[in-house]
């Protein structure tokens, strides 16, 4: 028998150090609880958190623990049951056995923004594909908001299948996932197929021989010693030199681009070696967009 009771002691132990983890769900109304206590077999029940946020115990009356972690919510019971001198000692354990179906909001750049109802902690790749995925134009990183807490989890959707589900996190019922779109960075001028580009790469990055190989590269009536980067400060363009040329011939160190840069590579003419920041940016609403 005493080998029974500590063997049963350390269980609890062990459960209750898992229950205080920081991943533990808060308890919300329609949860159903399981409450075991401490040699007294009689007191263990399952039962459902009330609309107001309550726990109808078998002794003790109905205790709050809405908005509360499963450790947290043992201890509210465990001062009922002393404080009503039911027991001297209660030692309390709280698991959730089912959590009740609320819904997960998935916003911005999936293909079916809405709100997903699910019961259980789930994959954030779980929860994306009920979105229908990503847009061609998201950003492969997401934000998760906790429910309570408001805690803020970022998570980064990894090209390569096997990292995406090996550092998958788990997504909670009422939780919210944030897909924003991602940064584009432009290349116009004389190059193979000017346009926007977004930076959708595993680095969420891309430098300007990168963009420039991905439009095709200059054409033969380029001149890329000319050059011209054009960058967003304040309210309007700041334009600087920009060596592509040298950067070609690996003379000069590639570049990396930041988003709604404009890489602008002008054409043989004499005519449009003078064209300013503001004129090229002026082009970017007309430019198409790759997504690639």
């Amino acid at each position: 028998m005493r080998m029974h009771k500590w063997l049963v002691a350390s269980l609890m132990a062990a459960s209750l150090a898992a229950a205080q983890s920081p991943e533990s769900l808060l308890i919300g109304p329609g949860d159903f609880l399981h409450v075991q206590v401490f040699d007294t077999p009689e007191l263990e029940q399952h039962a459902r958190v009330t609309d107001a946020g309550e726990l109808p115990l078998i002794l003790g009356g109905n205790v709050k623990v809405a908005h509360l972690a499963p450790a947290d919510a043992a201890r509210v019971i465990e001062k009922r049951l002393l404080d009503g001198h039911f027991l001297l000692n209660p030692r309390v354990l709280v698991s959730i056995d089912e959590y009740a179906t609320q819904k997960v909001s998935v916003l911005g750049e999936v293909k079916t923004p809405g709100a997903y109802p699910i019961n259980t902690p789930r994959s954030v790749l779980d929860v994306l594909t009920l979105a229908g995925g990503l847009t061609d134009l998201a950003d492969r990183k997401i934000l998760i908001e906790r429910q309570g807490t408001g805690e803020r989890v970022l998570y980064f959707v990894s090209n390569q299948a096997g990292v995406a589900m090996d550092t998958a996190v788990k997504v909670n019922p009422g939780d919210t996932i944030l897909v924003a779109k991602a940064g584009i960075v432009y290349v116009l001028g004389d190059v193979g197929r000017p346009g926007g580009y977004t930076m959708t790469n595993n680095e969420a990055q891309i430098s300007v021989l990168e963009l420039v190989a991905r439009a095709g590269g200059t054409n033969h009536s380029a001149v890329p010693s000319h050059a011209k980067l054009i960058r967003k400060s304040g309210g309007g363009y700041i334009e600087m030199p920009l060596p592509l040329s040298a950067m070609q011939k690996g003379n000069r160190a590639d570049l990396p681009l930041r988003a709604d840069d404009i890489v602008y590579v002008p054409f043989s003419y004499i005519r449009n070696f003078g064209m300013q920041a503001a004129g090229i940016a002026g082009a970017v609403g007309s430019a198409a967009v790759y997504r690639f």
